[in-house]
């Protein structure tokens, strides 16, 4: 198996390019059970979670090929050979429950194992369901599975959300768009993803509006048609690297990301001192000469700080000048990089949904195992700044999210391998 090796303390110089988001090509993928044409997705990232859903796509009966060295992906659903995500895929990725909603639309059918994912709390099905069920979709739970039909096709509808969940409003989104009638979806999650996911149906034939807000209306059409969609840059991956020389120290230069899908994120980093600039469409990252202000962080859904980013940003506050307290409000169990981080010398009490950090003037290498995919990210950026040599196990994590890490850190001079031991 194997773990990632750092030598702490080497300030960063150079350029890091942005790749497609990881969660928007995952919602955008399954796209292609709603239509018999071909759809062709640029700009995708070369992850582990892609070639797992390639693989329940396939044993769906899709036609799923990867190429120009993984940028490309070329998907055609001419006919579904199985209306049934088995256990054996779902379990691996949260994400394979987007199958459910265009299958329904499709097929009238569905059979979907519950999923499986970072093990960061419960993420219930529940919304998916309610939601489906108003479109006239009668599900059932048994033996760990969904099984889903609608025995009169799916009705739009007005419907609300009582919380503004992802998942569930891309599931709504893409079973309404072969609906009948009109779905008027409130209080919508309105995530950057979602607003790619709308504009590729778009491109599709789907009629759709409210793209960014919080109320989408769909026009339900007979068929939709294939095409070509260049997915969004990843905001998570952005944000994770423009931490990278606020913590070793140094300046970074990214390209190819949108900094207008972090803005809360950018707020708190100008709150604690850190110097962020344009060049031409590049951001410019420069590590602050002192320890940076302690701050505190509440995770919100979409415009508030992301839950995606929370476990790197605590990795910062570990050496913050004071006390910062980090406030999870998105999934119940996602400080389980704190012991982790406790191994390397951080001071963090976590009571519930919050973690008290209280700044340590540095950290120290240790051993130590990556718990979820953005926890294994936050060990190698407290890693940087480490005193000594960390060693980060069970990167497979890192892999569902991140493509090649190391390179693009190595790349701006951290020392950074990749290790079988």
């Amino acid at each position: 198996m194997d773990s990632i090796l750092v030598k702490g303390g080497q300030p960063l110089k150079g350029k890091i390019n942005i790749a497609g988001a990881k969660n928007a090509c995952l919602a955008l993928m399954p796209l292609t059970l709603l239509t018999d044409e071909k759809l062709i997705l640029t700009n995708a990232p070369r992850l582990s979670d892609i070639n797992t859903f390639k693989q329940l796509l396939n044993s769906l009966g899709s036609d799923v090929s990867i190429t120009k060295d993984g940028r490309e992906i070329h998907l055609s659903s001419k006919t579904i050979k199985t209306v049934r995500a088995e256990y054996e895929i779902v379990r691996k990725m949260r994400a394979s429950n987007l199958v459910l909603g265009p299958l329904l639309a499709r097929e009238g059918r569905a059979i979907v194992s519950l999923p499986g994912g970072c093990a960061i709390g419960a993420r219930p099905m529940d919304i998916h369901i309610e939601t489906l069920e108003m479109l006239g979709a009668k599900i059932d739970l048994k033996d760990g599975y969904l099984y889903a039909t609608a025995p009169n096709g799916l009705k739009g509808c007005p419907i609300k959300l009582r919380f503004a969940s992802v998942g569930a409003t891309e599931n709504l989104i893409m079973a309404a768009s072969l609906a009948k009638g009109t779905t008027i979806i409130s209080n919508a999650a309105c995530e950057p993803e979602i607003g790619d996911l709308i504009d590729c149906l778009e491109r599709m034939g789907a009629n759709i509006d409210g793209k960014g807000s919080s109320t989408i209306t769909v026009e339900g059409v007979d068929r939709l048609n294939g095409a070509t969609h260049p997915i969004i840059s990843d905001r998570i991956e952005m944000g994770t690297y423009m931490l990278a020389p606020v913590i070793a120290g140094g300046e970074v230069e990214i390209s190819g990301g949108n900094i207008e899908f972090l803005g809360s994120f950018i707020d708190k980093l100008l709150q604690i001192g850190v110097s962020i600039s344009k060049s031409n469409e590049n951001i410019i990252v420069k590590g602050p000469t002192n320890r940076i202000r302690a701050i505190n962080i509440k995770t919100e859904i979409f415009p508030g700080f992301p839950t995606d980013l929370q476990a790197q940003m605590m990795a910062l506050l570990c050496t913050a000048d004071g006390t910062s307290i980090l406030h999870e409000t998105i999934f119940e169990n996602r400080f389980m990089h704190a012991p982790e981080l406790i191994r390397m010398g951080a001071q963090i009490d976590v009571s519930g949904g919050l973690a008290t950090v209280i700044g340590v003037p540095k950290l120290k290498a240790a051993p130590v195992m990556a718990t979820d995919l953005r926890a294994s990210v936050s060990m190698i950026l407290a890693a940087l700044a480490a005193e000594g040599e960390t060693v980060v196990n069970r990167v497979y994590h890192l892999d569902r999210g991140y493509e090649n890490v190391e390179e693009k850190l190595s790349n701006c001079g951290a020392l950074i391998e990749r290790v079988s031991l």
